[in-house]
């Protein structure tokens, strides 16, 4: 099973995925697009991991995990006045889903014993990930909406 899960190709396009956005820094170059576009963007490219853990390893905790981990990236990139661009260039949250998927097709038992414990903290932060990435989009749009009134104000 092991070996037909490696060969298949929602395996290579996660590598693929992986490579691409933090190996060549895509998803933190991304990030600076403004009003969280470009960490919204990326962060459709987790739906292939969390989806990999739902369907194909089957692991609730997994699953879990890889969500964890993709909601921490949108919401530390989110930050404001860059810093959480410059976050955005050491956190990768590809490569972590990828060896926590690795770990657990491969059977590494540190890893499933690290992932299976942490399952319940991992839904916390869940849970606050997506309030404080709401709130983030919320506090961007409020201001954009202040700027854009104040502008349009000072040239009339």
């Amino acid at each position: 099973m092991q070996q037909r899960i490696r060969q298949s190709r929602s395996w290579a396009a996660m590598k693929r995925l992986q490579k691409v956005l933090d190996d060549y820094y895509i998803d933190a170059m991304a990030g600076l697009l403004p009003w969280g576009i470009g960490d919204i963007a990326t962060a459709l490219f987790a739906l292939v991991y969390i989806w990999f853990a739902a369907t194909k390893v089957r692991s609730l905790a997994l699953t879990l995990a890889v969500v964890n981990n993709s909601l921490r990236d949108i919401a530390l990139g989110l930050i404001p006045f860059y810093i959480g661009d410059v976050i955005d260039f050491f956190y990768r949250s590809n490569k972590q889903n990828m060896q926590l998927i690795e770990g657990f097709v491969e059977g590494d038992q540190e890893i499933i014993a690290a992932v299976n414990k942490g399952a319940i903290r991992a839904a916390c932060f869940i849970c606050l990930s997506i309030f404080f990435i709401a709130f983030m989009l919320w506090t961007v749009l409020q201001l954009s909406v202040w700027l854009w009134h104040t502008i349009s104000a000072a040239l009339s």
